[in-house]
């Protein structure tokens, strides 16, 4: 995959704030990753983005190649939806997911280690909503970022059915909430 397919930020496609830029160029953080840790910070302050990238350096230090994330999709196979309606309903719960995942330090950094890591995705076959609900309880208890698509019910399901849970995490954890479950 190319590097500007990998869903990740692009710094030759993003403006950064050049006064953040500068003093980050002080701290002797090179351009580019000083670029990037803008980019990832959402040009919110350059303390901000340093505290990114430290963060960053230091856990490129502590990580274990062995560890492997990934994000797993399941979909409610009680609402009986079409190919088309499942492929739109993993689309809404990967979005989500991920911008999920923008609102805190740690996803953000969860994210990036996932997409280092080979962006795993996996789709799984879900009882119903109920099954759906226990799903995400189980992840969030495991402190796994979690997303559950409600459908606006314009074409195939009601309006307000649970159509895919979307989670995240290292392999082991994901494993412990959806392990049991048979792919689609």
């Amino acid at each position: 995959m190319e590097p500007s397919q990998q869903g990740g930020p692009d710094p030759a496609s993003e403006e950064v704030n050049p006064a953040y830029l500068q003093q980050l160029r002080e701290l002797d953080i090179p351009e580019e990753a000083a670029k990037q840790a803008l980019i990832h910070t959402r040009n919110v302050s350059a303390e901000e983005a340093a505290m990114y990238y430290f963060n960053k350096l230091e856990n490129e230090e502590e990580v274990d190649d062995d560890l492997v994330f990934k994000m797993v999709f399941v979909v409610n196979m009680d609402l009986s939806m079409g190919v088309g309606k499942v492929a739109a309903q993993v689309a809404h719960a990967a979005v989500g997911l991920y911008q999920a995942l923008q609102e805190k330090n740690s996803w953000r950094e969860m994210a990036w280690k996932w997409d280092r890591t080979g962006a795993q995705k996996v789709v799984m076959q879900g009882t119903n909503m109920a099954h759906l609900l226990e799903l995400q309880a189980l992840a969030m208890s495991l402190s796994l970022p979690t997303y559950l698509v409600q459908d606006a019910g314009h074409t195939q399901v009601e309006p307000g059915s649970r159509t895919v849970l979307a989670l995240i995490g290292e392999e082991e954890l994901v494993s412990n909430v959806t392990g049991s479950l048979k792919l689609l």
